[in-house]
């Protein structure tokens, strides 16, 4: 069994009267870390359920304090699966722990464009929201030896870290699985919730990105490629985002003249799902996008990292207007920068001229297939 970070973290942060909440994509393993941890506290009584249960869904959303009495009064706590199939979520719960103050509420959810209504004004105050990622590059090493990740490097930047994924032997079988959960689970989310028109253009957009890994997109040439309009762009971007399929990155500036600040980059949270959505598994050493490729795994696993550590970092990239750029700038809440470039190949690289006149304080470190271990760990 892969160890996961958050596991450490189940049982000093349930606590009755609020919702625990685990978001991530599908397939990450939301469902099997909370079934681990229900058998670490057997002399409970919980009750477990799937959103996509109609019997149940429909029970929750009556908000029906005395259906909710006969069914529920005899648990200590109530672990809710897939919750956006629920609607009006939010207040079900609120009603949930209003009726019971000593019930434990846990809720997974991997849409997090229907999980807004249980962000939002019910569950105020009443909430502990988390994230979980595909497998890290410390959890790989946990699970297996602290060389694993650098021995294994090659495939996970070709079929990614999620845990299903890792634990497949057969090239031919991991490239079917990431297909198949593409096309059955990450823009099923999308088409079914949000009844899109446009299934192709959602998938082509999604395309188009994979090969844009690390630049800067341009809105209106998407949309004049796609022949959508700039808005439908944006709202389809944003899906993918809240679906877990990509994150963005802003521009890092301090008001510098020359500094761009407001263009974004878009990144793949998995490099499988990436491969898969351009069905392309060539060898690493055969691939003329390695360095996407590269880029991409590394500053996933940075954000992963400052995630899982509650470091609060917030990730940019920077640019000027003359083409100067770092890969990945990270700002900590009291405003201290890191700064890394991500590079393939282990040798001298120059630092853009810009970038220590403008910042002399912050050194800018290379990461690259020989040394990021050191980064991660």
């Amino acid at each position: 069994m892969i160890p996961r970070q958050l596991a450490a973290t189940l049982g000093n942060t349930i606590k009755p009267g609020r919702v625990w909440m685990l978001f991530g994509a599908r397939r990450v393993g939301k469902t099997q870390l909370i079934q681990n941890y229900l058998t670490t506290v057997q002399e409970e009584a919980w009750y477990q359920g799937h959103g996509e249960d109609r019997d149940l869904a429909e029970l929750l959303e009556s908000r029906s304090a005395s259906r909710y009495r006969q069914m529920f009064s005899a648990y200590d706590g109530f672990f809710l699966d897939e919750a956006q199939s629920v609607q009006n979520a939010g207040a079900a719960l609120k009603l949930l722990v209003d009726l019971f103050p000593k019930l434990k509420v846990i809720v997974t959810g991997s849409s997090a464009f229907r999980l807004d209504q249980m962000l939002g004004q019910p569950l105020t105050g009443r909430r502990a929201v988390h994230y979980l990622h595909p497998v890290t590059v410390s959890e790989i090493a946990a699970w297996k030896d602290p060389l694993a990740p650098k021995a294994q490097l090659p495939d996970l930047l070709n079929y990614g870290s999620y845990p299903e994924v890792l634990q497949i032997g057969d090239p031919r079988e991991r490239q079917a699985y990431l297909r198949q959960l593409v096309e059955d689970y990450l823009f099923q989310d999308i088409l079914v919730f949000e009844q899109l028109r446009n299934a192709q253009k959602l998938r082509d957009l999604a395309t188009m990105v994979a090969h844009q890994i690390g630049s800067e997109l341009s809105l209106n040439e998407l949309a004049n490629s796609l022949q959508l309009n700039r808005s439908t762009i944006e709202r389809y971007l944003d899906l993918l985002e809240k679906s877990f399929v990509i994150f963005r990155v802003g521009g890092f500036s301090r008001n510098l003249r020359k500094e761009v600040s407001k263009t974004q980059r878009y990144y793949f949270v998995d490099n499988g799902i990436r491969n898969a959505v351009i069905n392309q598994f060539q060898p690493i050493n055969q691939r003329a996008d390695r360095g996407a490729l590269w880029e991409n795994f590394f500053i996933n696993e940075r954000r992963r990292f400052n995630a899982y550590h509650n470091t609060g970092t917030q990730s940019y990239f920077w640019r000027t207007y003359d083409q100067q750029e770092i890969d990945l700038i990270e700002v900590s809440p009291d405003g201290q920068l890191a700064a890394f470039e991500c590079k393939w190949q282990n040798k001298k690289h120059k630092v853009p001229g810009a970038w220590p006149k403008a910042y002399p304080e912050t050194p800018v470190q290379f990461a690259h297939p020989e040394n990021f271990t050191q980064f991660l760990l």
